[in-house]
């Protein structure tokens, strides 16, 4: 569970850092199996970044070591606390990202849209958010790296953050955006965060890569934004606890296609 000092934390600032979440050997595995996906061919959940790079959706398709995440001990009980202990776990959505040179994701997010999916809030001792991100850096998040950014204390925000409405090409540079900071991280390191805090990544200036997944925990009732139903496949090979998580119930409708 949580200890005291990450839920006062979590609650003050909207995120916490869990160091060294991943051992360096699955991170290697992940590492491994991303650079087969990105190199062969297509990928139905795959698409390409504007400045250069992959983004591949339910990545838990993509293999064992990416199904390891899906109820890794080192955050799945953060998750359920933050989620609410009584109202299950479910996956909305989980992305593996490699960012290219330049590339960067504007400021987003932020509890002034009040969104029930996003959503932050704490009553009578239990933690009831719409959206939990568990962003998993694959390659160093340091300076020029292309780090998540993230305003905090956004997540009770009441107000629009200026920066919303400026045109997107003058928000793309975070390290602009007032109050905005860099999320640094070695591999294997777990950010966990609501989603209604306002967030981005700065742009990577470094050569090479920037390297991560992202898994989006949600309560139990809900359902995949993207109309996502788990394959056939996938669901076989899962051990019970992680069907649960990725398929809580039966869909409503029989998947397409």
């Amino acid at each position: 569970m949580p200890t005291e000092l990450e839920e006062y934390l979590f609650d003050l600032r909207g995120f916490i850092i869990l160091k060294g979440a991943v051992d360096p050997n699955l991170v290697r595995r992940l590492n491994e199996r991303l650079t087969e996906l990105d190199f062969w061919g297509d990928w139905e959940w795959k698409g390409h970044l504007r400045k250069g790079g992959t983004q591949i959706s339910q990545i838990f398709e993509g293999g064992d070591p990416f199904e390891e995440l899906i109820d890794h001990p080192a955050w799945l009980d953060h998750a359920r606390r933050f989620v609410g202990r009584t109202d299950g776990l479910f996956i909305d959505e989980a992305v593996a990202i490699i960012r290219k040179e330049g590339g960067s994701i504007r400021l987003h997010s932020g509890a002034h849209k009040r969104r029930i999916r996003t959503q932050y809030r704490y009553h009578d001792g239990e933690f009831r958010c719409g959206q939990i991100n568990v962003m998993i850096p694959l390659t160093p998040f340091g300076p020029g790296d292309g780090a998540t950014m993230l305003i905090p204390g956004s997540h009770k925000s009441n107000l629009l953050h200026p920066a919303f409405e400026r045109p997107q090409e003058e928000t793309m540079e975070l390290s602009a955006v007032e109050c905005a900071i860099e999320v640094h991280a070695h591999p294997g390191d777990a950010i966990v965060f609501v989603d209604c805090t306002a967030h981005g990544s700065a742009a990577r200036t470094n050569e090479g890569e920037r390297r991560s997944v992202l898994y989006r925990y949600g309560p139990g009732w809900g359902d995949n934004r993207n109309g996502y139903q788990p394959s056939p496949d996938l669901l076989a090979r899962l051990t019970p606890e992680r069907r649960k998580i990725i398929q809580p119930r039966p869909p409503a409708y029989p998947p397409t296609g």
